[in-house]
């Protein structure tokens, strides 16, 4: 459980995006949670310099769809970031497992296989409320939170 704000950092440690390309593949499961992920990190790369016509988003159908979505914007796109974001909320099955296993090792992948970072921004929690205090309640917008590591991330890149 987030015990701090994910929306809360130090603004001026972060580098300027505006020569940067990101790519966001956003999860249709769970919209109004991914929704707020997605509106939480296009803030957040637009108040850091990102120029909207640099940003690409994309929608899948669910949160194990994000790796094959990330692969095509990696595969067809010149990007220097990629935000991966999705919601699985835990049921009365294994299915939350599987999901949330394969898409992290999918993610892990995707980062060994690509010279371009893809940042993990899926909510893991196991009721609605938790993802709803993650996605822009209480706890901040792990969306924010992304949006910053993968300015972070695009900037190790441009600078390798």
């Amino acid at each position: 459980m987030a015990t701090t704000n994910l929306s809360v950092y130090d603004s001026d440690s972060i580098p300027n995006a505006s020569t940067m390309r990101f790519g966001l593949v956003v999860s249709e499961w769970n919209p109004d949670i991914t929704q707020n992920l997605h509106d939480g990190a296009v803030a957040a790369l637009l108040e850091h310099g990102a120029l909207v016509e640099n940003i690409t988003a994309i929608k899948v159908p669910g949160s194990f769809e994000l790796i094959y979505g990330c692969k095509h914007l990696l595969n067809n796109n010149e990007l220097d970031a990629v935000i991966a974001i999705g919601n699985v909320i835990r049921g009365e099955t294994e299915h939350f497992t599987f999901v949330c296993e394969g898409v992290t090792q999918g993610i892990v992948e995707l980062n060994l296989a690509y010279n371009t970072p893809t940042v993990f921004c899926v909510l893991t929690d196991n009721n609605k409320q938790q993802s709803l205090d993650r996605s822009g309640g209480k706890h901040g917008n792990k969306g924010v939170e992304c949006a910053v590591a993968a300015i972070k991330m695009a900037a190790l890149k441009q600078g390798l």
